[in-house]
This record gives structure tokens, sequence and C-alpha cells, in this order.
């Protein structure tokens, strides 16, 4: 294979890695908090078995998205969702959010009833779907305007591609499992990484929606447009800069404080996780 060809797969991975990461953060966050209510017994089974669902529904949605990534329908609905999450995640951050509502969240609000084991289950399950549905969307629509490889295709994709996003799931398994409280801790010290890998998010999504508008079947831009260098080029520069500006620009607020329930609620994750 081509070294400019590796070079450029390499560098595709090496974004799906610090992208898995923070979203892998956020996953690993809601599974903590869902679950910490439960016994320490039913907490394992319910971490195992959102973990289960994750690995599922991740490898199903890759088979089914590697025979319907050439349908420009699929594609618009991606990239219609991933800047929908991007947009409604920064509106909620700074836009809808009161500046009390953190110090009147549990003083203010009545105790709610917790959830049994299988509806925490339920709830951990569609957390997955929901997450791995970004993740697989993300990995996608930075995949489709690589190169084509002499890799055989696999359903209507082309080889290399498929590794790709085959890739970024298994990444994103495995940084829940192993980093997750590494990554929340990360986020912790400089808010501002979150709001750029959600940045990062909206501006994969103008790229998978660049891909679909230059589809054959719409040809609104021409159809080569979303391979030719200058495009290529201005992306990879505009998605350098937001995750360099999120890395500079955030301040460094310290680490979580020892007594902080969210660290401990992640910290019994990670230690239940590693027993499994």
């Amino acid at each position: 294979m081509d070294i400019g060809l590796l070079l450029e797969y390499g560098w595709v991975l090496l974004v799906l890695i610090a992208l898995e990461g923070i979203l892998a953060a956020d996953n690993a966050l809601v599974m903590a908090i869902m679950v910490k209510h439960l016994p320490e017994d039913q907490r394992k089974k319910a971490l195992f078995y959102g973990l289960a669902g994750a690995f599922v529904f991740r490898f199903g949605s890759l088979f089914a998205i590697s025979f319907l990534v050439d349908v420009w329908q699929v594609q618009a609905i991606g990239a219609i969702y991933l800047i929908f999450i991007a947009v409604n995640h920064l509106v909620k951050k700074f836009v809808l959010k009161k500046p009390h509502d953190d110090e009147h969240e549990t003083t203010d609000k009545p105790i709610k009833k917790q959830s049994g084991f299988w509806m925490t289950v339920l709830k951990v399950e569609l957390a997955d779907i929901a997450f791995a549905v970004d993740s697989i969307l993300a990995a996608v629509a930075l995949a489709v305007t690589l190169p084509l490889t002499t890799l055989p295709q696999i359903g209507g994709m082309d080889g290399g591609h498929f590794l790709v996003i085959l890739a970024g799931g298994i990444i994103g398994l495995i940084i829940m499992r192993f980093a997750a409280t590494y990554f929340v801790k990360l986020l912790h010290r400089k808010p501002g990484l979150e709001t750029a890998a959600f940045l990062i998010v909206g501006w994969v999504g103008v790229k998978l929606a660049v891909y679909t508008l230059a589809h054959p079947a719409l040809g609104i831009l021409y159809e080569g447009f979303p391979k030719l260098p200058a495009w290529k080029i201005t992306f990879w520069i505009i998605l350098v800069g937001i995750a360099l500006g999120g890395w500079f620009l955030s301040k460094d607020i310290g680490p979580l404080p020892k007594s902080d329930e969210t660290e401990e609620a992640l910290e019994k994750e990670e230690d239940l996780l590693k027993q499994r």
C-alpha cells in the first residue's frame, strides 16, 4: 500500500481515537450515574449487559451501514444528525443553561424514585445505542472520502473504509472499558475540550453533508468535489484548529475533588468492569 495512503488512513484513525475518547467519556459518565443506586452485584450485571448491548449494536449497525452507505438519503440523515447533536449541545451549554441551575439542582428538586434493575439496564442500553450511533456516523463521515484501496469490498463499501469504521467502533469500546475515567478527568480539567469535541462532530457532519450533496443522484455539488485536495486541506485545517483551540484556550481548572460524587461513581464503575 502507498505510503501516502497509509499516512492518510493513519491520520483519520488518530482523529477517531481522540473523538471516540470524548464520546466514550460521556457514555461512561452516563452509565456510572445510571447504575450507582443499584447494589454492587446488580451494578456489575447492569454494566455487563450495557457493554454487551453496545458491542452487539455497534457491530450490527456497522454491517448494516456497509450496505447503506452509498444511499444518499442515509448520508443526508447522518449529516443532519451529527450537525443536530453538535448544535443541540452548544445551545444547551451556552444559550439555555441558567447560571444558578447547578446550585438549585440538589436542593430544589424532589428526590426521584430510583429505577429497578431491569429498567436501569434498559436505560443503559438506550444510552449505549445513542452513543453508538454518534460514534459510527462520525467514523463513516471521516472514512467515506478517504482514497479507495485494493482491499475487497465488504457489503457495498470499500474494504479500507470498512476497516476504518470497524476500528472506530472497537476503539470506542476499548476506551469505554479501560480509559473512560481518564477522559472524564481530562474533560473536568479542560472543559473546553468537550465543546471542541462537539464542534468537531458538527464539522464532520458538514463533511458528510458535502459528500451527500456531491452524490450522483443529487448532483448539487460536483461529484469529485469531496476528493479535491483544496477541500480536504480546508477540512483538516479547520478540524485541527478546533482541536488545538479546545486544548489551548480551555483553562486548566485542576483535578476533581476527592469527594466528588461523579469521580467516585466512575472509579467504582472502572473497578467493576476490571473485575469482569
